[in-house]
């Protein structure tokens, strides 16, 4: 099976380049990544002389490029390639929008073009917006309030409609919050383990209530799989855990295990349209496909920071350069 994989040097793709490989004998991964500041090709230096392996360097937005490899045969599409940090979208939407909107669109003409047999779309719980109570399920309204959101939102309209305008054989998944080795230090979890590895402090949005459900990178990963191999063209399926605590206990739990305490907290002022609370719905999923998380969040957690604490080179390197102004914004607000 020949898979082209998008976003494949960054967090998530680079996690499901590594599982794919290591899970079948008989698949060829094509990773197609722009290498844009959180795209990172260490993520995958122990697997990049594999014979099974091949990076190609790409924007999804560059439709000549896309078809170079779409035009030479492939049995599945995983795409995972997206601007995905919110704060970002807020500074800087139109990047959004070429990635995630114009980009997902240049896949399916290629999907459509060269009749691709399956296109698995990677979104987020984002899309439907705060969910004060009860859970979203499949069926439940976008409501999406960040640049981010929105152009997801858009993304996963576009694939549905070319489902039913052209039978491109694609689904879509809403995913809970990733966290896991190698996630680029600007999310929560890593953001705040690598600063207080470092001695340093970390800033909590308002209160700290908001709620947030989350899911490690090798549960992703299965979940992805088992859609990709047995879902049904023009389905979406929701993937949680049930996991959901407020970002401030999430916080709390990293002090515990770096070895601080709450003086290393600073409280700053909320993001703009910063949605309260996300809970997905994820029982189609499980009662369907017959999927369901192994990975507690109180170990994976453990496991995370464990990496972080014993790969501080790999930290350094991406703290450097240009994210380094990016990072000092987050504490404008102090």
């Amino acid at each position: 099976m020949r898979i082209l994989l998008t976003g494949g040097a960054g967090f998530m793709g680079s996690n499901m380049v590594q599982y794919l490989l290591k899970q079948y004998d008989d698949v060829e991964v094509i990773n197609f990544d722009l290498l844009t500041y959180a795209g990172n090709l260490e993520n995958l230096a122990d697997i990049q002389d594999h014979p099974r392996y091949t990076f190609v360097k790409g924007d999804i937005a560059d439709a000549r490029a896309v078809e170079d490899v779409v035009s030479k045969g492939v049995d599945l599409l995983l795409n995972y390639a997206a601007e995905t940090h919110v704060d970002r979208s807020l500074m800087d939407p139109r990047a959004f929008l070429h990635t995630n909107v114009y980009g997902t669109h240049t896949l399916l003409e290629a999907a459509k073009k060269y009749e691709v047999p399956r296109f698995v779309q990677i979104s987020t719980d984002e899309v439907y917006g705060a969910v004060m109570e009860g859970e979203s399920d499949e069926k439940s309204p976008f409501e999406p309030r960040s640049p981010y959101s929105a152009s997801k939102a858009a993304a996963d309209h576009l694939c549905h409609s070319y489902h039913i305008s052209f039978g491109v054989p694609v689904m879509v998944t809403h995913s809970a919050n990733f966290y896991g080795p190698y996630q680029f230090p600007e999310k929560l979890i890593p953001l705040f383990v690598c600063n207080l590895l470092e001695g340093k402090t970390v800033p909590i949005y308002g209160d700290g209530q908001q709620i947030r459900e989350w899911i490690f990178t090798q549960d992703h990963c299965r979940a992805i799989d088992l859609i990709a191999q047995k879902g049904n063209a023009g389905e979406t399926y929701n993937i949680g855990t049930g996991e959901r605590l407020p970002n401030l206990e999430v916080t709390r739990k990293l002090l515990a295990l770096t070895g601080r305490d709450d003086a290393s907290m600073v409280f700053v002022k909320d993001r703009r349209g910063h949605d309260r609370r996300y809970a997905l719905c994820s029982q189609k999923l499980r009662s369907e496909l017959g999927w369901k998380p192994q990975m507690a969040f109180d170990d994976g957690l453990a496991q995370t920071v464990e990496w972080y604490r014993t790969n501080q080179p790999w930290v350094a390197r991406c703290r450097s350069g240009e994210y380094q102004q990016y990072y000092q914004r987050q504490y404008q607000e102090r």
